[in-house]
């Protein structure tokens, strides 16, 4: 068909270019899209049997009704602007659905030296506990205060080794500046002893500017995880994935496993299993939209030193999920409508999903929600053995869970141990603003006719608005990239065998 038949705007100097995508995540997805868009033909390899990358929605039966988990991005904040487009433009908008997050719920829980304490009631221990690492009479007792309320919602999130890396940063810097505010504008509750840190913050943004950047970040991500304009899409994040490869007219083919790349001067040669043997395939454009993680142990010749270099340093860290399929929601009966808990130990973070579909097909826990060194305890436990702790642990506070019956289906995943993946999200905290713009450039510039995407190529790491923003840029640079004709001089080539 024509592009007028498809509707789709042509290529302005009339040079269609034809273009292999290696990856069908959300990058992937959106760059054909996009691409197709321009008039560009395009072609989608995926390794994996199914597509959607870290988007990967899990269904616990086959029925309409079935009560799902959201085992990859569960999330969006409103304001990533590029994301909300798209959940219009693909026709979803009627399915946004609030995002209750964590503590967001005063009858949910949080883990303090005393134990497992409603997040209404917790204000006393947090500070108590808090106070232990301050020195006597330094800080106002509303600084104070807002201290223990970050520190909680810091140490339900943060990897434990980088919680425990940011404390001076955090006690030295951010509390000197905290101290020099009137915070009983910000306080809330019947005792006035919760903080709502998200509405001073964006009163006083100078103050998170004015800190080094490894607090920066640290605070940027906190607060994007626990704000209150976070949406969610009811019936599951997977529909993004699902709209967009049915506007893909290009083919999609899954079980491709990429296992080499070689940038040439005027084409990519891409080496796929194909069984017990390796085939190349000469394209003319590729845009690479897979982790960095998982691109470094492919075999990868004809790239600067610089992009080498890039591939291997970018930091990933591990996630893991364990959700349990219950026969139905017992926290509605201690009380707890909705948001998530802090349960510490090795669990971290349990959220409670709302019971959209038929209450006889149950609900579904999020049972633990852990990054980083948590992510990897809990990944490398055998998946019997990692649901039969989560239980156990997450049984200390929700004893209902030990009922005879409870507990129907468990599931988790690991995205630290997944092979196409090999960690969660790219990472830049402990970095500042300009070594993270430094980093991005140096992802994103692309090595002749090869391109790349994904939200390790963006501003944003670890949303789906990176994988968006990536994929955006990279159309845009291969819609007007020129063929260039330097050859570097002594770059070795990609063998491959042809079975």
């Amino acid at each position: 068909m024509s592009n007028v038949q498809h509707g789709v705007t042509g290529v302005a100097d009339g040079t269609t270019k034809k273009v292999t995508i290696i990856g069908a995540g959300v990058a992937g997805l959106v760059a054909a899209y996009e691409l197709e868009k321009r008039g560009h033909l395009v072609e989608i390899m995926e390794g994996s049997n199914r597509i959607g990358g870290r988007i990967y929605t899990h269904r616990f039966h086959s029925g309409p009704d079935a009560p799902l988990i959201e085992l990859g991005a569960m999330r969006i904040p409103v304001k990533h602007r590029r994301t909300m487009q798209y959940v219009t433009k693909l026709g979803l908008a009627d399915k946004v659905r609030t995002f209750n997050t964590l503590f967001s719920d005063t009858d949910s829980y949080c883990t303090t030296s005393a134990g497992h304490t409603r997040v209404r009631d917790a204000a006393k221990m947090l500070t108590t506990d808090f106070l232990r690492s301050l020195p006597d009479g330094r800080y106002s007792d509303d600084t104070i205060l807002f201290g223990a309320w970050l520190t909680a919602i810091g140490d339900a999130i943060a990897p434990s080794d980088f919680r425990d890396s940011l404390r001076d940063d955090f006690r030295l810097e951010l509390l000197e500046l905290i101290n020099q505010f009137d915070l009983s504008p910000f306080l809330r509750g019947d005792n006035r002893d919760r903080v709502d840190i998200h509405a001073f913050f964006a009163v006083h943004p100078e103050v998170r500017m004015s800190n080094n950047g490894r607090l920066n970040r640290f605070l940027d991500d906190i607060l994007s995880e626990t704000g209150p304009d976070l949406v969610r899409l009811g019936g599951g994040m997977d529909q993004i994935v699902r709209r967009l490869a049915g506007r893909i007219r290009g083919p999609i083919s899954c079980g491709q496993e990429v296992v080499g790349i070689d940038s040439c001067d005027d084409h990519v040669t891409v080496a796929v299993r194909d069984g017990d043997h390796i085939l190349a395939r000469r394209c003319d454009y590729v845009l690479c939209t897979i982790p960095f993680s998982v691109l470094g142990r492919l075999r990868l010749t004809g790239l600067s030193e610089d992009k080498m270099a890039v591939i291997h340093d970018a930091k990933y860290w591990s996630a893991t999920k364990v959700a349990f399929h219950c026969r139905e929601p017992f926290w509605e009966s201690d009380g707890i409508s909705g948001g998530a808990s802090f349960c510490g130990g090795s669990l971290r973070q349990t959220y409670y999903c709302p019971v959209e579909g038929d209450p006889a097909g149950g609900a579904a826990l999020l049972a633990s929600y852990t990054i980083g060194a948590d992510a990897d305890a809990l990944g490398c436990l055998p998946a019997n053995v990692r649901h039969a702790l989560v239980l156990q642990e997450l049984s200390k506070m929700h004893p209902e869970l030990l009922h005879p019956g409870m507990v129907l289906d468990a599931v988790s995943l690991t995205w630290g141990q997944h092979w196409w993946s090999e960690g969660a999200a790219c990472v830049r905290w402990g970095k500042d603003t300009r070594a993270c713009e430094r980093e991005r450039r140096r992802a994103t510039s692309p090595e002749r006719r090869l391109f790349f995407a994904g939200e390790h190529c963006s501003s944003t790491t670890a949303w789906i608005e990176g994988a968006i923003e990536s994929a955006v840029r990279a159309v845009h640079e291969i819609h007007f990239d020129q063929p260039r004709r330097l050859v570097p001089v002594g770059v070795p080539r990609l063998e491959v065998m042809t079975g």
